[in-house]
């Protein structure tokens, strides 16, 4: 009998096989909560149910990137561009980095995750990143743990 080595696989990985960056983060569903993906994903991606102070560092990404030639984020930046199974995915190329978020929702273990993917391109996205890394973790887990206690909660 061959023993089968652990494999994780989400959608993030898909459009970023081999990422310069990536991390996975999680929260525990809120009792009676839905498990759409599709649905958890905008609640967690939108500026109404973001923390402020999220909110407030993405407005501020906006007026600085101009400043080493990244163009700012259109509106409609963190769309669902595809759902497969129990993961949908928001998918970003741009000039300086290729970004790639997959939420994913458990309803066995009753866990929500978000796994991240970011396939850096030159000086810009280096720069930008390495801004950006250090507090990417803290970020998403403060969208995480606002978007599971808020209510009403995606059915």
């Amino acid at each position: 009998m061959t023993e089968q080595a652990p494999c994780f696989r989400s959608l993030a990985f898909r459009e970023i096989p081999k990422p310069d960056y990536a991390d996975v983060c999680l929260a525990p569903l809120p009792d009676g909560a839905g498990t759409d993906p599709g649905e958890w994903a905008g609640r967690l991606f939108s500026l109404e149910s973001m923390p402020r102070w999220v909110a407030a560092a993405m407005g501020m990404r906006q007026a600085l990137v101009p400043l080493i030639g990244i163009p700012k984020a259109p509106q409609d930046t963190f769309k669902v561009t595809d759902q497969a199974g129990e993961e949908a995915l928001i998918y970003v190329r741009d000039r300086h980095l290729n970004f790639a978020a997959a939420i994913g929702v458990d309803p066995v273990s009753r866990l929500i995750r978000v796994t991240t993917a970011v396939e850096l391109k030159g000086w810009r996205g280096k720069l930008y990143f390495g801004v950006v890394r250090p507090v990417h973790p803290m970020v998403v887990n403060s969208m995480l743990r606002k978007a599971t206690r808020s209510t009403p909660a995606p059915r």
